[in-house]
């Protein structure tokens, strides 16, 4: 009986990819799936709020940042003033979640509340030394293991990663070519989860 991979292998060949290619995809696939895994459980966070001692949980600081986080160069319409709306914007999440979070910071101390130098009606948000501090420390805890880790690569290992690595993130961005490119197989992936659909209900019927 074939493998999830091996249907997955057939359907990249058939679509006129190389066999090579194909199990080369599933291979990244596989190290992304855990990397999503790590990220969503966000080890290394948590063990950065332990190493440093932070009173804070991990929603704190990623106010923090989105506070410290100018705009995008690329953004030239991008406000480099920080506000509710803003923090909200960046962790995209919803602006009553991100009001109780950013007040919950300026109580704390690491975060205050000014007048923009602009509209004296815009309350901006900015950090206190001590929210610097934080982010600073956070910022160092994830250098120095990053930087142990690729201090063990050869130089020219880096120099290949780092230019190929931003290349594959982004691939989302031709998807929707793709997609269209694809779109009769696409239809046939969803016709077979509405048979399988199909089956399950006739199974148990049956039963």
């Amino acid at each position: 009986m074939p493998t999830r991979q091996d249907t997955l292998r057939d359907l990249l060949t058939r679509s006129g990819k190389n066999a090579d290619l194909a199990d080369a995809l599933i291979r990244i696939d596989i190290v992304v799936q855990n990397w999503r895994r790590q990220m969503h459980k966000r080890e290394l966070g948590h063990r950065a709020t332990r190493a440093l001692g932070l009173d804070m949980d991990l929603a704190q600081i990623d106010v923090l940042f989105a506070i410290a986080n100018p705009p995008l160069p690329s953004d030239a319409n991008a406000d480099d003033e920080t506000m509710v709306s803003t923090v909200a914007e960046r962790l995209h999440i919803d602006p009553s979640r991100a009001s109780r979070l950013v007040a919950e910071m300026v109580n704390s101390g690491y975060a205050r509340r000014a007048v923009s130098q602009r509209d004296a009606r815009r309350t901006i948000l900015e950090l206190t030394a001590a929210g610097e501090a934080v982010i600073d420390a956070v910022r160092g805890y994830k250098w120095l293991l990053l930087g142990e880790f690729f201090s063990t690569w050869p130089a020219e290992d880096v120099a290949a990663f780092v230019p190929l690595l931003e290349r594959y993130s982004s691939w989302m961005n031709s998807s929707e070519v793709a997609e269209e490119k694809f779109a009769d197989e696409i239809d046939e992936l969803a016709r077979s989860i509405e048979r399988a659909k199909t089956e399950i209900s006739s199974s148990s019927k049956s039963g």
